[in-house]
């Protein structure tokens, strides 16, 4: 019998973190590139200045990205792999998973920095350790500006010491091996069980070519998402209903048709929570649209961030909202509000999601239907792809 995802990879062994390892792997940069930090903060003109944000305690993942990147660039690794640059720019706290960025940065000795001007035209790559996800953002800048990034919201020190750690040449093979094995289907279904009612989900696929997350970012203009590690696809419809869990630990049915969640009704928990929901469906109903389905490829500990989480091989998620980054047609415009214009993903994980039960993943391809997931655990088509 094969060992669970947990047992294997509490048994993994990782290297340590290495900041210049994983720049010259994920990036392979020439010499001369110019490369710069960015960061998120509630008042970025304040707070980086003379690096205030430092002495507080609620900004540990600005904390962890200045000693592990910043410093790390500045005490040998700029000229170990012979780039220049190493500056860093605050930026406010957008509010939400993958809102556009404000127009200004702030420098440690209080410069405002436009980011159309000043700051994207500069550089080569960028790295953003931030609290929100700024992938779709950086991704459209990426591709009218010319350069590539990679972001790492949500760091922790599960994150530098598992995801960021590996060798993502080999994260790129084996998620490659997958995506061959998913790529081209027909639809997928997802089977859940919670509070002892079962629902379905259904997504078309249309045969599209599998995209996969996996790290490496040798080819410009792109935005890698780190910890990478990921299969996925763009849903062309979807159908069905599947259950929600909200961060306050309502659960919530979704009732999905024609790509979009068009209403929630509660299942257990607040009710105001649902309200709000339907009221913002109602509202912006293309915040409901299925705009991502995910497979995780990777043997590594949940961390207790998505980021990484969603990267786990066993664990699937949905996301709804803006889509532009991954290839789909949603962009901001689109959106009734500015602030609607997020991309939300939907993961579903056993330290996540205990109360909703995954009885089954199932994908249609070339005329078969072959199970990928059971209760979070790959099945043997999965293993099979990665034994090759």
């Amino acid at each position: 019998m094969r060992k669970k995802i947990a047992q294997l990879a509490s048994e993994r062994e990782f290297p340590a973190f290495d900041c210049a390892r994983l720049i010259k792997t994920t990036f392979d940069p020439q010499p001369g590139m110019r490369i710069a930090i960015l960061i998120d903060l509630e008042n970025p003109e304040k707070e980086i200045l003379n690096f205030e944000f430092l002495s507080k305690p609620k900004y540990s993942i600005q904390q962890l990205g200045y000693e592990n990147f910043y410093t790390k660039l500045h005490n040998g690794v700029l000229s170990e792999l012979n780039l220049k640059g190493g500056e860093i720019y605050a930026y406010q706290i957008t509010g939400g998973s993958n809102l556009d960025l404000p127009s200004y940065a702030f420098t440690p000795t209080g410069q405002s920095k436009s980011f159309e001007e000043e700051i994207y035209p500069h550089y080569d790559i960028f790295l953003c350790i931030s609290t929100f996800s700024a992938t779709a953002p950086l991704t459209a800048a990426a591709k009218r500006f010319g350069f590539r990034g990679a972001t790492l919201h949500g760091l922790n020190e599960i994150i530098l010491a598992t995801g960021l750690a590996v060798d993502y040449r080999e994260v790129s093979s084996q998620a490659e091996k997958l995506r061959l094995g998913l790529t081209c289907s027909d639809w997928v279904e997802i089977d859940f069980q919670c509070q002892g009612r079962n629902f379905t989900l259904r997504l078309e696929l249309n045969r599209q070519e599998a995209q996969k997350s996996h790290g490496l970012c040798l080819n410009g203009p792109d935005v890698a998402n780190l910890p990478a590690g990921e299969i996925y696809f763009v849903p062309t419809g979807a159908k069905g209903q599947f259950p929600m869990r909200y961060e306050d630990g309502t659960i919530g049915v979704m009732y999905v048709d024609d790509g979009k969640i068009r209403r929630a009704e509660l299942l257990m928990g607040d009710a105001e929570i649902i309200s709000e929901h339907n009221a913002k469906l109602a509202s912006d109903p293309v915040t409901g649209e299925i705009g991502e389905l995910g497979f995780g490829t990777q043997i590594l500990p949940f961390a207790g961030r998505d980021i990484q989480d969603e990267k786990v091989l066993g664990t699937i998620h949905v996301a709804t909202g803006r889509s532009d980054h991954l290839g789909g047609h949603l962009t901001p415009d689109k959106f009734a509000s500015p602030q609607h214009a997020t991309h939300d993903d939907i993961l579903f994980a056993p330290h996540k999601t205990p109360e909703i039960h995954l009885i089954e993943a199932r994908i249609h391809r070339e005329g078969n239907t072959i199970p990928l997931l059971r209760n979070y655990e790959p099945c043997d088509y999965i293993w099979e792809l990665l034994e090759k």
